[in-house]
């Protein structure tokens, strides 16, 4: 397997610009997620990376070498698409084995290499079959064994899951790691799933508009995120947000929302202009006697949490909270934040203010 360094890498298409000088390092055995909205420019990422499409500038390096010039048959990797891609008029034995007959390996070293790769993928019953009578599942993991069957430097996947529905896709996200924990493989993944992201992925790449956003593992991601955009798209319900305006020193612990005193982690530099507070939903406890002041507007029931969502002076809170928790609509309430959890943004750039709780992860993106 191998490293894949990106530097600088930028792909135009006349005068849109789909990727801007993006630079990011998958380490030899990483599985490295590329996650965003619809045209965030993840999968044009990707191909660039395979050698589908030649970058307008920038560099790709796979395994210590330069390749952004190189057609993608001089890269080797193996390339997993969302549609499968699979032939038809072949049964799944032959599938497999495509990659390897067209190299002209000896018939007796491609049989005992698919026999290996389908008792990996549990597919073993399924080689004398025709692909067509397969189940979606089934032919992904068929797609997955014509990919794993060649043994490339690594595997680059276009949203492999995305044709399947919510129970496939869950199970075969489950094997997809497990086999690539077994395999060691290099993997680049695509997906516009967040859950998928931080379920899979060793370290992610969240990409908005062509720019990356922010880069590194799920934990710093979910916990620390450099922008609001990434704070709104990373979590289910994402993170709130409560605009404000400050005078801020550096060191500051505090900010005011309404005249309410809220505490937050010390900022690293001064700050002077309109803000914003950011905090997750299961970080939101109700109390009857603070002073930050909401009504309840309704409750859903999720089984052992319930999110309840309220309505402050500064707009709609969402918070997370036991579902044993009694809440009735139209319940003044107190809300309390904890502090060591809060994110503080510039609204102007939409970047994470420079905190204790922030601070390095804002070189990452």
């Amino acid at each position: 397997m191998a490293e894949i360094v990106v530097r600088n890498l930028r792909k135009d298409f006349g005068s849109f610009t789909a990727v801007q000088s993006s630079s990011f390092r998958v380490a030899d055995g990483e599985f490295f997620m590329l996650l965003g909205p619809s045209g965030c420019g993840k999968t044009t990422t990707l191909r660039m990376i395979a050698g589908l499409e030649l970058p307008t500038s920038g560099e790709v390096w796979i395994d210590g070498e330069e390749v952004g010039r190189r057609p993608a048959s001089q890269r080797d990797i193996a390339f997993v698409f969302q549609m499968f891609a699979l032939y038809p008029h072949m049964n799944v034995r032959r599938n497999i084995s495509y990659p390897l007959v067209s190299q002209g390996m000896p018939r007796a070293q491609v049989a005992e290499r698919v026999t290996e790769v389908a008792r990996i993928l549990g597919i073993e019953g399924l080689l004398d079959r025709p692909v067509g009578g397969l189940s979606g599942g089934d032919r992904q993991r068929v797609a997955l064994a014509r990919a794993i069957v060649r043994n490339p430097k690594c595997f680059l996947m276009d949203e492999p899951l995305g044709a399947l529905d919510a129970e496939f896709r869950e199970r075969m996200a489950e094997e997809l790691r497990a086999l690539h924990d077994r395999m060691g493989a290099t993997t680049v993944y695509v997906t516009h799933d967040q859950l998928e992201a931080m379920q899979m992925g060793d370290k992610i790449v969240v990409m908005n508009h062509g720019v990356i956003e922010q880069f590194g593992p799920p934990q710093d991601i979910y916990d620390k995120p450099a922008t609001l955009f990434v704070a709104g798209f990373i979590g289910s319900p994402p993170m709130n947000f409560l605009p404000f305006r400050a005078r801020l020193a550096a060191g500051a612990t505090a900010v005011t929302l309404h005249h309410q005193t809220v505490p937050v982690p010390a900022l690293r530099v001064p700050f002077d202009g309109e803000a914003v507070l950011g905090v997750r939903p299961e970080h939101v406890r109700l109390s009857a006697d603070a002073p930050l002041r909401a009504r309840v507007l309704a409750s859903e029931y999720l089984g052992t949490t319930q999110i309840v969502t309220l309505q402050t002076r500064d707009g709609i809170v969402k918070a997370r909270l036991p579902a044993a928790q009694r809440v009735r609509a139209d319940e003044s309430v107190g809300l309390t934040f904890d502090p060591a959890t809060i994110t503080l943004f510039d609204a102007a750039t939409g970047r994470a203010l420079r905190s204790a709780l922030n601070e390095g992860v804002l070189a990452h993106g």
